[in-house]
């Protein structure tokens, strides 16, 4: 009996609870749709009562026949009745409290029931009320009217809507669409806090240059063995990364930098973009972006900005704040960082799961961008009109918020890797110990030695061959018996077998990686074949959907002339031969010559650590692409009244070009400084990056916007029998034979890329950094 009462008595507590607990968990005006759950919560409290009352009556019920029982028993007992009886005293007390209670709760159910009558009542006309809502008609929110068309038709297409309350009525589409998206305006009976003005915001937080390389291996993780790569080759370099930070320390001399949040997604190591690269780490795959992802870490981390690294589509979401669903609806709070560095497959991620959150944050995206991405092949429309459409472009960027791991294109920011430094006892010790016979062969995979036997047959009349290539059980049938194969090295005793060779040897693939700057670095001759014709899109299958015409006309054709473009170009001999490979004697003559040629160990500066440090660092503190910039003038607007201010450009000494004139007296705030300005004509078919190459100087397309006006046509002394603005990546422009003239209507078609013979361009030129092309001189 007393376990039954203890029974009842908890069941009561537990149910008081229950009870307390639906009313304090629901508060009116706690959301936008509160009324609707404010009612299901009276339901639910209701059903609470009656089962209360229900289990009371039941427990008296229950206790009644106890007692009945009890007494029974007694009266067979005779003089041992009086016993019990004392016992059940209590309970019978007991026994009126709980009927007590059960009244004060049925009492209170009947109250509740008639407030729930009003409640309901209440709420009809509420819910009337919502699913009356008008669309407005404002137009300053065109979109409005069709954005809530959709929503009626499409809103359980995704759980993100109903995540953001939308709940199918008239007036929670109206809600969403102008307090989570902004189609529609605000509505006038919405509950709107008066903004109270807020303190100013705390001063950030300083970078410092780090000591250490610790903590960055932690947040890079584990799990991949390409994270593994990425993480050895940071060990490796890790004093020379110290040292490089040191150094540029010194150089910007106590200047100020605010610290960035910093989220760095590998979107082509995610499981969904299929990793095919983890895979083949160690089986002699390409290395070369992960290469280059390890020194991005680095140098983002010894600059001192905070980091946040994910290889993992569910880790992307977390840390950007993406809603549960499919990844319609904006992000569920402001981006928390500044700067994104991705490729293009967590672009991709990060557009189909961020919503409309991705078109206005996508200015603080940086696109590590391995072969470049023109102007023309960056604007969707433009692309889709005029042919240039790939797999890989159309995504209307800023073209210098791609990143590349050469400078192919001024178009596109350069933001390269490193190659470890020698000391001097080091370089010493190299010229000591080279074997002038001894060469290695450009090549992990047996793929690339195929067909190659007639090259080696005559590289081994005077070298002894050295080979890398990949094997797990018996030896690849491509490579040559007379060939001596290491099979896959690790990365220092490649390097020890590179400070011992004298030639380093490509064979055409793989292009711009970065072995042959490590064996120039180890004092290697880098010997490369000349492709002729040179290869492309329409002849050779790896290029093919590039978004790069690599300087080729305007017929939209990726077009590279050797293995190693940037080694033939900015090294070149006596480092670098590039030769006709189809010619034998000319093949055999450079190997002659390469074997009697002394060469020290180089290394451009910009491949050093503290190159990258530089360029980066510059990069950060002075690329912002969320500030909209002034659109060109549209021709509708050229009248006497609202004509542009002088030209602060003049025309230099010797009257061959234009130079920002030291009497403007303004200088826009602009990054290069404008004072590194220079504006060339181009020769009919030269692009403007080898213009401004023939001066000594780099094309640089930010300097567009001061050049793109008619008055500069007149101060060139060029005759324009008419001006019109047209979407042409080769404009501004003149078509002497004519003498029409062409300025440029769409800022995102700049191009330093691209030439036709039809025209001659105007092309901006800056200085630039010795041993850093990225940079003008005073850019740091």
């Amino acid at each position: 009996r007393i376990f039954v009462l203890g029974i009842g008595f908890f069941t009561l507590c537990f149910l008081m609870t229950s009870l307390g607990g639906q009313f304090s968990a629901r508060r009116l005006g706690d959301s936008p749709f509160t009324l609707r759950t404010e009612v299901m919560g009276a339901l639910e409290s209701r059903g609470v009562l009656r089962r209360m009352s229900d289990m009371l009556e039941m427990l008296m019920k229950r206790m009644d026949i106890l007692a009945r029982l009890e007494n029974s028993t007694d009266f067979h007992k005779g003089d041992e009745a009086r016993f019990p009886l004392d016992r059940f005293q209590p309970a019978a007390g007991l026994m009126e409290r709980i009927q007590a209670i059960a009244q004060n709760v049925s009492d209170i159910a009947v109250k509740v029931d008639q407030i729930l009558r009003n409640s309901l009542l209440n709420g009809k006309v509420m819910e009337g009320r919502r699913d009356q809502c008008e669309v407005p008609r404002d137009p300053k929110y065109p979109d409005c009217a069709g954005k809530v068309e959709w929503m009626r038709a499409r809103w359980t297409s995704d759980p993100c809507y109903a995540f953001f309350g939308v709940d199918g009525t008239e007036c929670s589409f109206l809600i969403y669409l102008s307090e989570v998206e902004w189609f529609c305006p605000p509505l006038p009976w919405r509950n709107r806090t008066v903004a109270v003005p807020s303190l100013p915001p705390p001063p950030r937080a300083q970078a410092a240059f780090r000591r250490d390389l610790a903590r960055l291996l932690e947040l890079i993780g584990t799990g991949k063995e390409s994270l593994s790569f990425m993480k050895k080759r940071i060990r490796h370099l890790a004093q020379q990364w110290l040292r490089a930070a040191r150094r540029l320390e010194q150089k910007l001399a106590g200047r100020q930098r605010d610290q960035k949040h910093i989220l760095i997604h590998i979107g082509f190591l995610t499981e969904e973009s299929g990793d095919v690269f983890s895979p083949r780490v160690l089986k002699g795959g390409p290395l070369g972006e992960m290469v280059q992802w390890a020194d991005i870490l680095a140098a983002l981390f010894m600059l001192g900005h905070s980091l946040r690294v994910t290889v993992s589509l569910k880790e992307l979401q977390s840390h950007l704040g993406v809603p549960p669903g499919r990844g319609n609806c904006p992000l569920t709070s402001p981006l928390p960082f500044d700067l994104i560095y991705t490729d293009y497959h967590g672009l991709q991620q990060m557009k189909q799961h961020m919503g409309l959150s991705f078109k206005k944050y996508r200015c603080r995206v940086r696109v590590i961008d391995t072969f470049g991405t023109e102007p023309a092949y960056n604007h969707e429309e433009y692309a889709t009109l005029r042919g240039y459409r790939t797999n890989w472009g159309y995504w209307n960027l800023q073209p210098t918020q791609f990143m590349t791991m050469f400078p192919h294109t001024p178009d596109n920011s350069f933001m390269g890797f490193v190659s470890e430094e020698l000391n001097q006892t080091e370089r010493q010790h190299i010229k000591a110990n080279k074997v002038s016979s001894m060469a290695v062969v450009y090549g992990k995979e047996a793929s690339i030695w195929k067909g190659k036997e007639k090259f080696l047959a005559i590289l081994n009349k005077y070298m002894e061959i050295h080979g890398t290539v990949y094997y797990e059980t018996q030896r690849p049938p491509e490579v040559p018996a007379f060939v001596k194969n290491h099979g896959l090295l690790p990365q220092h005793e490649f390097q020890q077998l590179l400070r011992k060779a004298k030639l380093f040897i490509g064979f055409g693939f793989p292009y711009e990686g970065p072995a042959p700057l490590e064996a120039i670095a180890n004092g290697c001759v880098f010997l490369q074949a000349r492709f002729n014709p040179p290869h492309s899109s329409l002849n050779h299958e790896f290029f093919r959907g590039k978004p790069t015409s690599r300087e080729a006309t305007g017929t939209a054709v990726f077009q590279v002339s050797s293995q190693h473009p940037y080694a033939e170009d900015f090294i070149g001999k006596p480092h670098v031969w590039t030769v006709d490979y189809n010619n034998s004697e000319e093949f055999e003559a450079a190997i002659k010559t390469i074997m009697r040629t002394q060469v020290d160990p180089y290394l451009p500066y910009e491949y050093t650590c503290e190159g990258m440090l530089e360029r980066i660092h510059a990069y950060i503190q002075h690329q912002d692409f969320c500030t909209t910039s002034s659109l060109p003038p549209s021709p509708k607007t050229k009248s006497p009244a609202m004509q542009s201010p002088p030209s602060p450009l003049a025309l230099s000494p010797n009257s061959t070009h234009l130079v920002w004139s030291p009497s403007a007296g303004w200088a826009p705030r602009a990054w290069p400084p404008v004072a590194s300005l220079q504006v060339w004509v181009s020769e009919p078919q030269h692009t403007c990056t080898e213009t401004c190459r023939r001066h000594g100087l780099v094309c640089e397309p930010t300097f567009f916007r001061f050049l793109n006006k008619e008055e500069v046509f007149l101060q060139l002394s060029i005759a324009c029998d008419s001006t019109e603005y047209e979407m042409n990546h080769l404009y501004p422009a003149v078509a002497e034979n004519v003498h029409e003239c062409y300025l440029q209507k769409e800022p995102l078609l700049f191009s330093c890329a691209g030439y036709n013979p039809k025209y001659r361009r105007l092309c901006p030129c800056r200085d630039f950094r010795r041993g850093q092309v990225a940079l003008c001189r005073d850019c740091l």
